[in-house]
């Protein structure tokens, strides 16, 4: 084994106060040397995509666990994530070190801000120990106040707080249809569904009448049976002749057993490994709140107790901040001289300091019960930095993914004393950020670039900030020191008003707003003010709703429907203006695909283009090759070893799978014969490997898909290839082809875009490619409604609508607004004096 990779495996490091990367190539880092203090505050910066990730997260972050999961036994290295080996040739001075991302991971939806902070766990055994029970009962253990355990959750509901039921007018939601015209419409589909009429057929039931008509002792055995009987089956036979062929002795075609529609939805609910069959199901299911705990999980033992005059259920329905004073006002009053009393002291104790880092934070409006799916990212990522200031630990580095998502810039600064308070206890901060006040406050500066994807990966500058200043090919610094100035923006006019009425959601009370159309409108105010709340959910479910479209969560994976039946959908009114509205779109930052089959050219529709020139070549109609034959998705043209997908999973049991070319076709995808035909030289598989910039001259003359590429060019999305995974496209990538794809439809106008703090995960410069998109789609006659934080967009808005004036409840109302300057000049709000900045 050579010097390197022996120094690589071994981590035998020199101890210089510097963190020494030799060789780095992960992902688009181009065999990158870079040295980085430890102890220090130290922000890696450049355009997204440009390669920060790949060297903070990829390479430093997934070294550091690599050497760490070497101490450990094999068989609990399968309990972790774990990350590949990054593609490195040494990594030197390296201490342990903890990431700090924005996903949430595998948290399910009993996952919350008091499971995520461990104050639940606090909270629990505070009421065992300290909590007054009524006469009569004997003290609980801590774990049965918890929903998830079976000695605290409520029997009936099993701590879901909701109980679910199938009913028949769910089941059978026309019952004039006949059996055989699918009156049960919760039965499978094709020939499932053909095998349980077949079977009923055989018993004797009649398929060709109404629903309704048949005996109700029948329809009830049909829907709600939990028997499974076996019956031969004959298909196409009726009642008559099947008795006939039984008579006869003649040979069924096979026996098929019978599920009652309810089981079939309970076990396909309960057990089907595909969300698509789940949800179909769901539709026919009912949730209601459960009769016995009232929607608090708990059994009526844990719901008895009560401390500071408050069930634990009613405790953590309160915000944090109103938790800590509860607590506090609860020990101030109580004698210090009983166990009990002093019990409940430490614990209250811990509470409140864990509780106070989190209102430092910004956070003390969060509620302790709230679930961890409705948090935002950047809630979520500060709720975890909140826990890791609390357990002071020493020596480690902190590995941060923008720790300023969803931050007003009136929060960045108690984010920077949370940020030095770590650097203070001996640890080391790496932030991916792109925040221009937390950039400014860092010690040491790591810029990748110049661009994105292949044409970024390397180091432009590693050092302190002002030397920055001096580097020409930096696209940060033309932000950071303020040497780029903003255009002047003039607000446009309204062509018209959506007024909405009585909005209730969340922290959002009998609100009425208007909103312009025909402009760019921000919606401002501090973290969770209700910004997400008004423009996400409540605007989006009310025009879906009124335009017939379906609404944004019930299109979301993983969302819960039976979840939004008990909990209802945002209320309000279109009281104006509605019908001036064609349809809406909401563009988020979610993957335009989840798996490596969809891609750039798959989202845009540039694919079907692609197929449709590649068929019309010579080769291609004289072998009788259509579009089909082009696709990896379909069996007709891709390999058939890897199945189109270019590459084959070695799975290592102990380690992280591995992905390897595939054997056959060499990651191209295809079969030998469909890579022989070629269009202007070039095979389908060269041109899907193709960036944007290179297919924009290649394919310059075919109008159709030069406008589709010139459009993602313009996004600045010129570095991705054509085929390049959607599992491998950062947030602000998969928006901006969003984005793209809206520009390049021929529509005219009257579309409602909706986007929630788009900025997040941008670059400044990415920023300002993004407001150009923006501002396209409004001078094409359309309205765009934003929620964001970046006073540099909202500046250049046309019009601005600030809540507040806090978070939580002391939120949820309108304090200003009007045009940005106006906004600016307005007293009593947060907001005013950071977007006075941007407006002169």
């Amino acid at each position: 084994m050579n010097s390197v990779n022996e120094q690589k495996k071994t981590g035998q490091d020199r101890d210089d106060g510097y963190v020494h990367v030799r060789g780095a190539r992960e992902h688009n880092l181009q065999n990158v040397n870079v040295d980085i203090p430890r102890d220090s505050l130290v922000v890696f910066t450049g355009l997204s995509g440009s390669g920060k990730s790949s060297l903070a997260f990829g390479t430093l972050y997934a070294e550091a666990q690599r050497r760490y999961l070497e101490s450990v036994s094999p068989y609990a290295r399968r309990l972790f994530q774990q990350m590949p080996v990054p593609d490195v040739d040494v990594v030197d001075g390296l201490p342990p070190a903890i990431a700090l991302q924005q996903q949430r991971g595998g948290s399910s939806g009993r996952s919350s801000v008091g499971s995520l902070t461990t104050l639940s766990n606090l909270l629990r055994m505070l009421y065992s120990r300290a909590g007054v029970y009524p006469p009569g009962l004997a003290r609980l253990e801590a774990e049965s106040f918890s929903p998830n355990t079976p000695m605290g959750a409520c029997q009936q509901c099993h701590g879901l707080g909701r109980i679910h039921d199938v009913t028949e007018a769910r089941m059978v939601p026309d019952p004039s249809l006949t059996i055989r015209q699918r009156a049960v419409a919760s039965w499978p589909t094709a020939w499932q569904g053909q095998n349980l009429r077949d079977i009923l057929i055989t018993k004797g039931v009649n398929v060709d009448i109404p629903w309704r008509d048949l005996p109700k002792k029948t329809r009830d055995w049909i829907l709600f049976t939990e028997e499974t009987p076996t019956y031969p089956v004959y298909p196409g036979l009726t009642h008559a002749q099947v008795r006939q062929a039984m008579a006869q002795g003649l040979e069924p075609a096979y026996q098929g057993t019978f599920t009652g529609a309810r089981r079939y939805i309970l076990q396909t609910f309960a057990h089907s490994q595909s969300a698509m069959m789940r949800r179909r199901v769901e539709a026919f299911m009912t949730a209601a709140e459960c009769p016995s705990c009232q929607g608090l999980r708990l059994n009526a033992d844990a719901l008895s107790v009560t401390f500071g005059g408050y069930s634990i259920a009613a405790m953590t329905a309160l915000p944090l901040e109103v938790i800590a004073a509860t607590l506090r006002s609860v020990v101030d009053v109580q004698p210090q001289a009983s166990a009990t009393a002093i019990a409940a002291e430490r614990i209250v104790a811990d509470m409140i300091a864990r509780i106070g880092v989190l209102e430092g934070l910004g956070l003390g409006y969060l509620q302790m019960d709230r679930s961890v799916q409705t948090l935002s990212p950047g809630e979520y990522q500060r709720l975890r930095l909140g826990t890791q200031i609390h357990s002071n630990l020493f020596g480690v580095v902190y590995v941060l993914d923008e720790p300023s998502a969803g931050l007003h810039p009136a929060d960045t600064q108690a984010l920077l004393t949370a940020l030095r308070r770590l650097q203070g206890a001996g640890n080391s901060l790496f932030l991916v950020e792109h925040n221009l006040d937390i950039v400014r406050h860092a010690q040491w500066v790591v810029d990748v670039g110049p661009q994105a994807g292949t044409r970024g990966g390397t180091i432009l500058y590693s050092g302190p900030l002002a030397g920055l200043k001096d580097v020409t090919t930096s696209h940060t610094k033309d932000y950071v020191f303020a040497t780029k100035t903003m255009a002047r923006h003039t607000p446009g006019q309204p062509t018209g008003w959506l007024h909405l009425q009585q909005i209730q959601w969340n922290n959002l009370h009998n609100l009425n707003v208007s909103f312009p159309l025909g402009v760019l409108v921000s919606v401002t105010g501090v973290s969770g003010s209700g910004k997400s709340s008004l423009v996400s959910q409540v605007l989006t479910s009310v025009v879906a709703r009124a335009l017939g479209q379906t609404p944004v969560w019930t299109e979301e994976e993983g969302s819960d429907l039976l979840n939004h039946s008990v909990e209802g959908e945002p209320q309000g009114l279109i009281a104006g203006g509605g019908e001036c509205l064609r349809r809406l779109v909401v563009i988020d930052q979610k993957p335009i695909g989840r798996t490596p089959r969809s891609n750039l050219a798959t989202y845009t529709g540039l694919f079907d283009i692609i197929r449709k020139l590649y068929a019309r070549t010579e080769l291609a109609q004289e072998r009788g090759y259509d579009a089909g034959y082009f696709s990896f998705n379909l069996p007709k043209g891709r390999c058939p070893t890897c199945e189109g997908a270019g590459a084959t999973m070695v799975e290592l049991l102990f380690l992280p799978s591995v992905y390897a070319p595939c054997p056959t076709c060499r990651g191209k995808r295809y079969k030998p014969e469909i890579l022989e035909v070629t269009y202007k030289d070039r095979s389908i598989a060269e041109l899907l490997a193709m960036t944007v910039d290179e297919a924009c001259l290649f394919l310059a003359e075919d109008a159709g898909p030069a406008q589709i590429l010139t459009t993602l060019q313009r996004g600045g999305l010129g570095h991705l290839t054509l085929g390049q995974p959607a599992t491998e496209l950062s947030g602000g990538e998969a928006q901006r082809i969003k984005l793209a794809t809206e520009l390049q439809k021929q529509r005219r106008g009257h579309t409602l875009y909706v986007l929630d703090e788009p900025t997040t995960g941008l670059h400044p410069f990415d920023a300002d490619r993004l407001m150009e998109h923006l501002h396209e789609l409004v001078q094409a006659g359309n309205t765009v409604i934003v929620a964001e934080h970046d006073m540099r967009l909202v500046a250049r808005s046309d019009w601005v609508i600030d809540l507040g004036p806090g978070a939580g409840n002391k939120g949820g109302r309108i304090v200003a607004e009007g045009k940005p300057h106006d906004v600016a000049q307005t007293q009593g709000s947060i907001t005013a004096p950071f977007l006075a900045r941007y407006t002169g």
